[in-house]
């Protein structure tokens, strides 16, 4: 399974722009986001489907991640590994 080229990135720009409000991720590539240093979401492709990898713990989980209600798992699923949300803004 190949990483998310511009295409299926294009098909997640809402639930990216999401993610790029959270000051405790960084995105060093698109749809590359980094923790503290360390993987903690990138996309997949595979056909006409897309899958978020998440690091939960110490593996990485595979969702499904091409429908809008599948991406707000993604997101859900990204916020109990990140905590209450009572992150600083970015600046």
């Amino acid at each position: 399974m190949k990483h998310a080229g511009p295409g299926a990135l294009d098909r997640l720009a809402p639930l990216l722009v999401k993610l790029r409000h959270n000051a405790a991720l960084r995105e060093k590539s698109r749809g590359c986001f980094y923790l503290g240093g360390r993987s903690f979401l990138h996309f997949h492709e595979h056909g006409d489907e897309i899958y978020a990898d998440l690091k939960e713990g110490s593996d990485f989980t595979r969702l499904p991640a091409g429908t809008a209600a599948q991406q707000r798992q993604v997101l859900l699923r990204a916020a109990a590994v990140l905590g209450d949300g009572k992150r600083r803004p970015r600046r």
